[in-house]
Order: C-alpha cells, then structure tokens, then sequence
C-alpha cells in the first residue's frame, strides 16, 4: 500500500521543495495543509496535479484551530508527517509577539495532539529553528545539539517550545517524533522579509529600473553558515527514512560560513548594474540579533549520512534569477 506524507505549510518555501523532490524521488501521496487564505504562488507548477488529484492534495486548516487540524490528520492519515507552518519571519515576530507564540507553540501542539489520537503510528519531523540558540559566545561555535537555548526573538522564544514539545510527545506517547534546529537555508521561493532574499528582489527590480540603485540593508555584521533549501528538504527525507531515532534532536546546516555584507557583495557581484550602493535602514533592523550561527552537524550526518551537495554560489545565483524571473513577471511588490 502506498504510504502517505502529511506536510503543514506546503505552500512555503521549503514545503513547496519538500513536495516537489517526494514527487521525484519516492511514489508517497502528499497531503499538504494549508489556510485557505494562503497564497498558492510556490506550489502553482503543482496546482494541475491537485487539481486531478495526482498524489498531491491540500487540506484545508489553520495551526491556530485544533478541530481543523484534527480533521486534516483524520483525512490525510499519514505514514510521514513534516512539520514545517509556522509564524516564521524573526523580525515580524517582535511586533506581533502573541500571535507568534500561539502559532507555533500552541499550534505545534495541536498538530502533536492530533497526530497522536489518530495516527500515533507516524513518523512525524519537528521543524524547531536554529534560532533556538540565539546569542551564542565565540568560545562555544561551532554549536552543537546539547548547547545551552538564549532566544533573540519572540519567534526563537516560540521555537524552544517548539523543539520541547516534540521531543515531549516522543517521551512520553512513545511517538516517533524527531527535531531539527535547521541553519540558515534559502534558495528560490524564499521570502523577502529575509536578508538575501531581500537583497536579490532589490537587485532585480533595480536591474528592471523599478527603484533606483541602492539595496537597504540591516544587521550585515551577522555571521551566518548557508545551505540550499534543496539540500535541506533532501536531509528531511531522510531523516524520518533513514533510522529514525523516536525524541531525537538534530542540528542541520550548510558548510559555507560568512557574514550578511559578504552575502550581498555576492549577490551584487552577480548584478548586471555596476554601481549599486548600500543604505542601512533603521526599520530592518532587531532589537537584538542571533548573530553567530555556526552549527556543529556531526551528530546528524553520523546517523544519517547526509552531506549538502549545492555550492553557495549556485543558491545566490538561482535565488537571484527567481527574483529576475518575479519582476519580469510584471508583479507588484513593496520594497521592503
């Protein structure tokens, strides 16, 4: 029989690669959940199978409603669940703190709990955030899984509780439940409230001529290890196939470390216009900032034998032209 995969956030940047590399590399249906309201733009290539419901079918639910995602979990049934919905932009989370909180703390429960009275059987995966660890001292990089949590944010706040919920229900359900810490990891589809992302869309529409040649900036002192969004939703696969440990925690993360400033000069590097400037804005800057994010993946590439495989140069230049490709398009878009 085949088996079933239950992805909350499908229409995110990373549920929306999740979904497309099953459909390549396993013959698993996919049930994705989503608001009503969410917008469809990163699973459009997908929306002729769910249309004909060729292996791929949404759900319809919201984190925030426990009866919906009761529901979501009776009709999908999964085999594999991947936790990935979530309030997830830092920044946002510091002017709407309680809705962060209630998203993905009491909406992970949710999840858990339904999971749990329908299909306990699942082997289910905790997206938690590497955010957990927040302001980190020199003297403990690279950070591995049993390094101490100071959250910089509400959402960092939000996903500790994230992370302890998960290894909560495996301990005491007995469930196969596994989280990861997940470092940075972008690509195409990613969204413009983060740095490069940010970057790339600027850089684009100044290409196009839509806003004059200068990329606004925050925090670019931040240090930062990048993976490609494809390599992260490949080691999700195995995670919950490759000896799924029940409570596990892992740290997941790329190879390629450096600051935000070399991530733009990058990027601007790769521009077709030669005499971009830089402008810190106020307004994309925290309150406080996890600003050394280096992580230690022994532990998860020992058990699974995963390593990333893209190079950061092809993750910035991909990003960029879906970026390119966006403003072509001849869509609207803010400049933040």
């Amino acid at each position: 029989m085949k088996k079933k995969a239950l992805i909350t956030g499908i229409t995110g940047m990373v549920g929306s690669h999740l979904t497309d590399y099953l459909l390549e590399h396993t013959d698993w249906d996919i049930y994705g959940l989503c608001r009503w309201r969410s917008p469809l733009d990163n699973i459009s290539h997908l929306l002729p199978r769910i249309n004909s419901s060729d292996r791929v079918h949404l759900v319809y639910g919201d984190l925030r409603d426990y009866l919906s995602i009761h529901e979501a979990v009776r009709k999908a049934q999964p085999d594999f669940v991947f936790h990935l919905a979530a309030q997830s932009y830092p920044k946002t989370s510091f002017d709407s703190p309680l809705d962060t909180l209630e998203t993905n703390v009491q909406g992970t429960a949710n999840v858990l709990e339904a999971l749990r009275k329908n299909s306990v059987e699942a082997v289910v995966h905790v997206c938690a955030s590497s955010e957990v660890f927040g302001r980190v001292p020199k003297e403990k990089l690279p950070i591995d899984e049993e390094c101490t949590f100071h959250p910089a944010s509400p959402y960092a706040i939000s996903k500790v509780g994230t992370d302890l919920l998960g290894r909560y229900y495996a301990e005491a359900y007995g469930m196969t439940v596994m989280t990861t810490r997940m470092f940075t990891h972008t690509g195409p589809r990613r969204g413009d409230v983060f740095a490069e992302s940010t970057f790339a869309k600027q850089i684009a529409m100044i290409e196009a001529g839509l806003i004059p040649p200068v990329v606004k900036t925050g925090n670019l002192d931040s240090l930062r290890t990048f993976a490609d969004v494809r390599d992260a939703v490949r080691a999700y696969h195995m995670l919950v196939t490759v000896n799924p440990v029940p409570g596990a925690y892992y740290n997941i993360g790329g190879t390629y470390t450096c600051t935000i400033a070399d991530v733009l000069n990058t990027l601007v590097a790769m521009s077709t216009v030669k005499n971009i400037q830089v402008e810190t804005d106020p307004e994309r800057l925290r309150p406080i900032d996890a600003d050394l994010q280096v992580p230690n993946t022994a532990k998860f590439r020992a058990v699974t034998g995963w390593e990333p495989t893209i190079k950061f140069d092809k993750t910035m230049r991909d990003l960029l032209e879906y970026w390119r490709e966006r403003v072509r398009s001849g869509q609207g878009f803010l400049t933040r």
